[in-house]
């Protein structure tokens, strides 16, 4: 299996209804992109001063699936819409991994 993790940092500027539209779109590309096996997403809660704001988890059976969903045109407008230019600070890491229960 093949796992994608991306956090953002907001600008100042972005609230709460935009952050709303924004899991609602995550909640869309599940939905839309066949090749995400498991999709979490959410804000922050707040334990720690120096965490990111939201972060997304996206699962896939391989590193070219997460390469049909990276460039999938629906994730493309996505990222338009909702996410550039209001991210001041991205990090993100993909690794491979064994699901619980050796299979994968």
């Amino acid at each position: 299996m093949f796992r994608h993790v991306v956090m953002f940092k907001w600008n100042n500027d972005v609230d709460a209804d935009h952050i709303a539209a924004v899991s609602a779109g995550l909640d869309n590309l599940a939905a839309t992109i066949e090749q995400i096996k498991g999709y979490h997403h959410g804000a922050d809660i707040g334990l720690n001063d120096q965490n990111f704001d939201y972060v997304v988890v996206g699962d896939f059976e391989s590193a070219d699936d997460y390469f049909v969903y990276r460039d999938h045109p629906v994730h493309q407008e996505f990222i338009a819409g909702l996410i550039a230019g209001r991210v001041g600070r991205r990090a993100a890491v993909q690794y491979e991994f064994t699901p619980a229960g050796g299979e994968g």
